[in-house]
């Protein structure tokens, strides 16, 4: 049987296995009410599936579309989707849907479920505010995951959650602010942190394996999954970078 039992808010912790009805499409009257008036937090994949899908730059989707919200003894800020001034809406979303679906962020394509902190999946919302629940398409939790491209996301989340987890743990004492630009340029800002790579002295520093140099300057998945290193490098002493020596020292 599925696992069922409650979490403290008293939603039911449903396994992968667990079966719900859902459907959402123009033909529901709600259509699009849940993408207005919500904080949307962004992952770094987030930003860079965003970015692409706009062609965009890592700076001019921060600028437009972002809210940066530092948070106090911490030193990776709050990214949000910044909502329409005027009717709260998500910037993406007209009557027709959604602009951006292929590249929307993993609390759109989790929705109406949420993710518990054990792994087990419990529903944010109910029939009476969302009527999609109503309809009478079923699917299992593991069908919609994969249904809802949740996968590639849920793989760079858990990258992203081996920075923050131990951050959250024990934040480092950093005062030098320029520490904080850099891992926010490494997480957020993918362009910035290839031309940091490419036109400083990085490469005469490091020892970077040749293909993986291709791999990053040409793709940004393979430049997140590279920032991800640098930062549990630099932050957390992880032997991930092999120093280059000095001419002196060869």
């Amino acid at each position: 049987m599925p696992d069922q039992k409650r979490t403290q808010k008293g939603e039911k912790r449903m396994d992968p296995e667990h079966e719900f009805k859902f459907n959402c499409s123009p033909g529901v009257s709600c259509f699009t009410q849940c993408c207005q008036d919500i904080t949307i937090v962004l992952t770094p994949y987030d930003v860079l599936r965003l970015k692409k899908a706009l062609s965009v730059s890592s700076d001019e989707f921060l600028d437009k579309y972002t809210i940066i919200l530092p948070k106090k003894n911490r030193l990776i800020p709050l990214v949000i989707l910044k909502m329409d001034e005027e009717d709260k809406k998500c910037p993406f979303v007209t009557k027709q849907g959604c602009t951006v679906y292929e590249d929307r962020p993993w609390p759109c394509r989790m929705f109406p479920l949420d993710m518990n902190d054990d792994g087990t999946f419990c529903q944010m919302i109910d029939s009476s505010h969302c009527l999609g629940l109503k309809e009478e398409k079923k699917w299992r939790i593991y069908e919609w995951l994969l249904d809802q491209g949740v996968v590639p996301y849920d793989e760079m989340n858990r990258l992203f959650s081996e920075i923050t987890n131990p951050l959250r743990a024990q934040e480092p004492t950093i005062k030098n602010p320029d520490i904080a630009k850099m891992v926010f340029m490494a997480l957020y800002n993918l362009d910035k942190f290839r031309e940091f790579i490419f036109d400083s002295t990085f490469l005469d520093r490091f020892d970077v394996d040749p293909i993986k140099i291709i791999k990053i300057q040409k793709n940004d998945e393979e430049l997140l999954r590279f920032a991800f290193d640098w930062i549990k490098f630099g932050i957390f002493g992880q032997i991930l970078f092999k120093v280059k020596p000095k001419p002196e020292e060869q």
